[in-house]
């Protein structure tokens, strides 16, 4: 039986928590979750109806909240934010990492502003929030700083290379330092590692070279990924996949990343075929547009074309495996 010292030193009543994108997606239902803990929110993300929107939330759970305009792609925004917080509240003891974008679509036909900006938001985000808070942290000689970074930071997303990129980045950040802070043993860093969510990010997202998708029925449940935040706040640690489907792609990919990486591009490659979208920004470049919600659209494709992928996935996957046993035997035979 746990001692009430131990309960107390769990309980997250009365701390204070940033989530930066938390208006939508992952970062609302977190900003939900530790509501239902009776924590001190600051939601910080750029649009401001979408804000007020989440504001209007917390208020009705009856926690203290406020909302700060923030771009965190902006050091000075993100100071900003730091200080509005610790002027409401008087500290910090959780600063989530989670404001992101995405632009999918062939390297070359995603405009480089497109590309850059990715970069801005997803790395120097959460490298800007890093920066702003672990000061604080020291400070105060506690703090706990969650990274939602994405299975991204272990594999590779097909046809988004940049924001691939963005996401091995901040998982060498952190691992970077997770070292500077060692001798530190109340201060945490915890990085979250989960997969492609049922969430309104693929609907924000920017899409070219005619992609038009919906969220894939496998997809993960963001109020789930959003209690394993909580979770880390509870109990700090130094990397957690939120399910089995996050740590089976990435245990599938150590084994088979060739066959893994090309079956999906080969699947990407037969979605920008059978659709003919337009060009769309998305999200990077401004604020999110409606919907402001957790979940997002998981209409699954008609049935020809929901043949055709699988079909397509399937021998794109079986072809794969014989070029890579085929190469294996050559390589036996020869030695």
């Amino acid at each position: 039986m746990k001692s009430q010292n131990s309960l107390e030193k769990r309980s997250l009543r009365g701390k204070t928590v940033v989530v930066t994108g938390g208006t939508s997606g992952v970062g609302r239902a977190a900003v939900e979750a530790f509501a239902f803990e009776g924590c001190n929110i600051v939601i910080a993300a750029r649009g401001q109806e979408a804000l007020d929107e989440t504001l209007n939330i917390c208020k009705g759970l009856g926690v203290n909240a406020i909302a700060v305009s923030t771009d965190v792609s902006k050091a000075e925004e993100v100071d900003h934010l730091l200080k509005a917080a610790v002027q409401e509240f008087g500290r910090i003891d959780i600063w989530v990492n989670n404001a992101g974008v995405m632009a999918s679509g062939k390297f070359e036909e995603i405009p480089m502003e497109l590309h850059e900006q990715v970069i801005k938001t997803n790395l120097f985000g959460y490298m800007h929030g890093a920066y702003s808070v672990l000061p604080l942290f020291k400070e105060q000689n506690e703090g706990i700083l969650i990274n939602n970074v994405s299975i991204g930071g272990f594999m590779p997303a097909p046809y988004s290379a940049v924001y691939s990129a963005t996401k091995f980045g901040i998982r060498g950040m952190m691992e970077c330092l997770h070292g500077e802070i060692s001798d530190y043993p109340n201060i945490h860093i915890a990085n979250l590692y989960p997969q492609i969510q049922r969430s309104t990010g693929n609907m924000h997202s920017a899409k070219f070279s005619g992609l038009d998708f919906k969220i894939p029925p496998f997809a993960s449940d963001p109020r789930d990924t959003a209690d394993k935040i909580v979770q880390l706040a509870k109990e700090p640690q130094k990397d957690l996949f939120p399910d089995f489907k996050s740590r089976a792609l990435v245990n599938l990919y150590e084994m088979f990343p060739k066959v893994i990486i090309n079956t999906a591009s080969a699947g990407m490659r037969l979605m920008m075929k059978l659709k003919n979208a337009p060009p769309d920004s998305g999200n990077v470049l401004e604020p999110s547009s409606e919907p402001h919600r957790i979940y997002g659209e998981t209409i699954l494709p008609g049935k020809k074309t929901k043949i055709a992928l699988v079909a397509g996935l399937g021998l794109g996957l079986a072809f794969m495996l014989l070029k890579s046993r085929k190469a294996n035997n050559d390589i036996y035979l020869n030695d």
